[in-house]
Parts: C-alpha cells; sequence; structure tokens
C-alpha cells in the first residue's frame, strides 16, 4: 500500500468514523495492513493506467480496495480462528466484527460519493463480486467440497473473486468493453487459484496449529491425498470420516508427515498451479493495455510464480 493510498484510507476512517476507540481500532488495523506490504490497492491503480484511465478519484477507488479486502480478511481469520498476531486477533472478537462493519460502510460511502455519469459502472456490480467472494467462503466453511473440481471452484469464487473487485475498481470509471472485463475476471479466478493454491501448500507443510488438517479443510492437496488408494496412512482417511479422534491423529505426527512428502500430493498441486499460472499468461496476452502498467499489474500479481 503506497503513501497515498494510505493516507486516503486514513481519510475515510476519520470522515465515518467518529468514536476515538474505534477509529484507533481500525487505523491500526490499516498500519498493519500496510505494513505486510499489501497491494491489492495497487492492482486497481494499475489496472486503470493500463487500460488508459486518468480518473482524478482514482485513488479514491484504490483505498476503497484496500478497506472492503482488510475487511474480509478479517472476517476470514475470525472464522477460522487463525493469524491470531494480527491486530484484529488481539482485540475483543465483537470489536473486530464492528471494525467489519465500519470499513465496510466506509467503503459503501466512498462509492455513493463518485459522480454518477454514462461511463462510470454501477457500484452495484462491485456488490455482486463481493457477494460472489462470500458464496465461496460460505462454501468453505460447510467443508463441503467432494473433490479437486468442486475446490477449484469454490477458490474462483472465494479468493479470484477478491482480484476481480480489484480490477472492477481500476475499470469501473471507464468505458472498458466487455471483452475486455471478460478477460479480467477470467485472469482474476486464475490468480486467485495460483496464490490459494500456494497458501494450501504452506499450510499442509506446517505442522501446528494452523496445518488444514487438523480442521479437517479439503484444499487441493489434501483432497488428492483422500482420493488416493494408498493404504500406508490409513489414519488420514479415518480421521477426516471421523472414526480417529485428532489427539490419536496427532500421535501419528511424523508417519503423517512421511505421507505428505511421499503420496505426491503436492508436486500434484504445483502442476495444478503451473496450469493456472500458463493459463494466465495466456489471457495477459490478450489484454489490450498500456506499458509499463500492464507488466507492473503482472508483476505484482502472479510473476513470482513463473
Amino acid at each position: 500500500m503506497n503513501n497515498e493510498i494510505f493516507a486516503e484510507t486514513n481519510r475515510i476512517i476519520d470522515t465515518y468514523i467518529w468514536e476515538p476507540n474505534l477509529r484507533e481500532l481500525l487505523k491500526s488495523f490499516i498500519i498493519e495492513k500496510k505494513e505486510e506490504k499489501s497491494s491489492w490497492g495497487a492492482m486497481t491503480l494499475y489496472t486503470h493506467y493500463m487500460l488508459g484511465g486518468s480518473s482524478p478519484h482514482i485513488v479514491q477507488l484504490a483505498a476503497g480496495t484496500e478497506l472492503v479486502v482488510l475487511a474480509l480478511d478479517i472476517i476470514d481469520d475470525l472464522q477460522d480462528r487463525d493469524n491470531e498476531s494480527k491486530a484484529w486477533m488481539k482485540c475483543p472478537p465483537e470489536n473486530a466484527l464492528n471494525g467489519v462493519l465500519a470499513l465496510l460502510m466506509g467503503f459503501v460511502g466512498q462509492l455513493g460519493h463518485l459522480p454518477g455519469n454514462e461511463s462510470f459502472r454501477p457500484p452495484a456490480e462491485a456488490s455482486q463480486i463481493i457477494a460472489r467472494s462470500i458464496n465461496g467462503q460460505q462454501r468453505d466453511l460447510n467443508n463441503r467440497i467432494g473433490n479437486v473440481d468442486d475446490c477449484l471452484s469454490m477458490i474462483q469464487e472465494k479468493s479470484g473473486s477478491l482480484m476481480r473487485l480489484a480490477f472492477y475498481m481500476g475499470y469501473a470509471p471507464l468505458r472498458c468493453s466487455e471483452e475486455t472485463i471478460g478477460q479480467l475476471n477470467e485472469l482474476a479466478d486464475c490468480i486467485g487459484l495460483i496464490h490459494q493454491i500456494q497458501n494450501d501448500i504452506n499450510d499442509l507443510l506446517r505442522y501446528d496449529v494452523k496445518n488444514d488438517l487438523f480442521a479437517k479443510k479439503r484444499t487441493v492437496p489434501i483432497l488428492f491425498m483422500l482420493e488416493d488408494n494408498d493404504e500406508s496412512f490409513v489414519e488420514l482417511k479415518r480421521y477426516y470420516e471421523g472414526s480417529l479422534g485428532l489427539d490419536e491423529f496427532l500421535l501419528k505426527k511424523q508417519a503423517c508427515l512421511q505421507y505428505i512428502q511421499d503420496s505426491g500430493c503436492i508436486e500434484y498441486a504445483k502442476v495444478v498451479q503451473t496450469l493456472c499460472v500458463q493459463k494466465a499468461d495466456e489471457i495477459f496476452g490478450a489484454i489490450e493495455a498500456l506499458s509499463p502498467w500492464k507488466e507492473k499489474l503482472r508483476e505484482i500479481t502472479y510473476e513470482a510464480f513463473t
């Protein structure tokens, strides 16, 4: 998050939140996000510039992107009960939830103050994109993913929609063709898959409270193992079926780690990720956009995985 966007997010908070404790809390959340080197606002800026935009309101829109993604990140952490080091996880959960409401209202308020004209796309489109992400999040929470295809579809809704939102906020003030919007949406879903699969790989390789296995999550590498007919580590399926408790499962720690390494699940997930990178490159190459902004957008979204 660059300094200009950071300043704008703070201005929005000052505009809509006058209760001192809540305002201070929200600003601590934003500082934490800035220190993470959040690039959501930059995605909005680069999308706008690469499509030839020069709106005087683009920093406001980029700040709105940062606020709504922060709100959704907080909700995700509260639901998963992880990332305990974050400022929003250290405060009482009721305060964090109130902060989420404030961030979302600040985002909605910003959209409402932007000029309404025939070139600005309807703000309702942002709501539809966010709703798509929430639907994906609900599918993830229910943990009823049946197979890898279901999992990939859920990730596109949950994570790809956040990318779609960042892009939308960039092209919203522009006369943008439906073809370009379709390309950006498809690209967003690919990038969401690339990042989420990497997160799933990382979470599986750590054997602590954040390991997805403990929560019985069904991620791409875990689904690969559950669909495996190898009987060398039957405890995994028993644990997911409920016939083996967590304490008993933890006693098999070393055997589980070895099975993860031997099963090929990490290699499989990386192959899926590579296919997503190739698809993203294909889509990206077809988008008519200006340099150097097009290259900058690719750099901050998925170039590290190429």
